[in-house]
């Protein structure tokens, strides 16, 4: 393999860090013409489509395998992850959102001891006291002006994500499945209540702006399917371990492009706690690495 070709995947790394990390600000500035509800419906359903479309370029079966699996799966990663993480962008700075919801490893870390039974063990527990750490310093409960509703609903968003990593597992222990169309049905299939909740009741009119109609289509493209392809890529290529670790560089992209286009910056506090966070992170990936 010639030295180009040993940093494709790393570059693939790269590329998907700054599509899903500047995705933040996307998701953020196009809730200023829809509402939360009616953006994850829309961005979901385009993103299954955009991959299913993929999937006959590359001339690869779409079958669900287990279709109640799936449907489950939508539920929790598509229904519930999306509209919580999408919510929180509502009243939550873009940065802060992207670090708080990338705290799934460590909830999926928390998870797997009952529902799996993966021990914590070793240096999991110094990456679990960084990162609650760095929470409570995001958080800042005896700040009584502090945006707890958004933050909540991040971390909400990060808990459902776990949870869909957890089931995912049981579910390709028990079925081979390929996960692009894993990820293209749970899409379609998580978009039906989406669509159901931005119906019914009195909503925010859906404004068609030029933005709008970019950021679906950002999302369609680049930020699922193309990013999907790049994941899979680096996954086939790189230690699984190894891998994780750079998608440690989306909720940094996150946070810089919130600071520089919106005006974002982290309070001393705030900024303190998203590095403890990073740690923990960065600790835990780490270990995985080095125990494969």
């Amino acid at each position: 393999m010639t030295r180009f070709g040993r940093f494709r995947p790393v570059l693939a790394l790269g590329l998907l860090s700054l599509i899903w990390g500047y995705n933040w600000v996307v998701m953020k500035q196009a809730l200023h013409f829809v509402d939360p509800f009616a953006f994850s419906a829309l961005r979901s359903i385009l993103g299954a489509f955009a991959i299913f479309t993929l999937l006959l370029i590359l001339r690869r079966p779409n079958s669900p395998g287990s279709f109640w699996g799936v449907l489950v799966l939508g539920l929790v990663q598509t229904t519930l992850f999306v509209t919580f993480s999408t919510w929180a962008l509502v009243s939550g700075g873009a940065g802060k959102t992207a670090v708080l919801v990338y705290t799934m490893p460590l909830w999926l870390l928390m998870l797997a001891w009952p529902l799996l039974g993966e021990r914590v063990r070793g240096w999991q527990w110094l990456a679990l006291l960084s990162a609650f750490s760095g929470l409570l310093l995001i958080l800042q409960p005896w700040r009584i002006t502090s945006p707890l509703f958004s933050t909540a609903l991040a971390l909400f968003g990060a808990l459902t994500w776990a949870a869909s990593g957890v089931w995912v597992k049981r579910l390709r222990a028990k079925v081979k499945i390929d996960l692009l169309p894993l990820t293209a049905w749970q899409l379609l299939l998580g978009s039906v209540p989406l669509l159901v909740i931005a119906s019914v009741g009195d909503r925010q009119p859906i404004s068609w702006q030029p933005y709008l109609i970019g950021a679906l289509a950002y999302n369609a493209v680049p930020a699922t399917a193309l990013a999907w392809l790049l994941w899979l890529y680096a996954l086939q290529e790189l230690p699984a371990g190894v891998a994780g670790m750079g998608t440690l560089l989306t909720p940094i992209v996150g946070v810089a492009a919130a600071w520089f286009q919106l005006g974002e910056r982290p309070r001393p506090l705030e900024a303190a706690g998203m590095f403890l966070v990073f740690v923990g992170l960065g600790i835990l990936i780490m270990d995985r690495w080095k125990t494969r």
